[in-house]
């Protein structure tokens, strides 16, 4: 239990900056503007809900296709943390509100998938569990997404005290450090394979 404790930073931090909630919480805002309190709460608990139910099943079925298809979790680390470094150098250079805003209506899809759970958590989490294990990994996913569950539900009251800019900012930083998580990952894949080699 203390190991787990330990290596709870490791996996709970990657997924937050995948997550990304400073940049959730302006496009949740926009999406749901004029709509009920009970009913802009309904959507954030269908959301969290299908982002639970679409990480753990990707978990599960995970270890299965790297057997079928013989990938090994360093082959796994190369091209998740080239993905996760397209999606950041993305969010660097473009305006994500924008590209990441969906065209259709509200409901369990677009917020909780991909806006919560998209293809940046899915690969972080594929990768630490490889690297961390399955306990520490879910323990963290679930911390996280009671984050954004908190953060959607006082999604105004964050807007109110950071303004939209800071918002913004705060998403930059995190989409940078997004970055540096992906050239690790793409450091210890390499790193994993040439003393396989050796």
């Amino acid at each position: 239990m203390l190991d787990i404790i330990k290596i709870l930073p490791n996996t709970f931090i990657p997924l937050f900056v995948a997550i990304d909630v400073f940049l959730l919480i302006p496009i949740f805002i926009s999406m749901t503007a004029g709509m009920p309190s009970k009913r802009r709460q309904a959507v954030v608990r269908d959301s969290i809900l299908t982002a639970i139910i679409v990480s753990l099943a990707f978990i599960a079925l995970g270890e299965a296709i790297f057997r079928i298809l013989g990938i090994t979790g360093d082959d796994f680390k190369i091209g998740g943390g080239l993905v996760l470094l397209v999606f950041a150098i993305l969010d660097l250079t473009q305006q994500t509100e924008e590209r990441r805003k969906p065209d259709i209506k509200m409901g369990v899809v677009p917020i909780g998938v991909p806006l919560i759970v998209g293809p940046a958590v899915l690969t972080t989490t594929l990768v630490l569990v490889d690297h961390y294990g399955i306990i520490p990994t879910i323990i963290s996913l679930t911390i996280n997404l009671f984050i954004v569950w908190v953060s959607l539900i006082n999604a105004e009251r964050i807007i109110k005290i950071f303004g939209k800019g800071g918002i913004i900012g705060i998403s930059k930083v995190m989409a940078l450090l997004l970055a540096s998580i992906a050239i690790m990952m793409i450091r210890l894949g390499v790193e994993n394979i040439i003393k396989q080699n050796i």
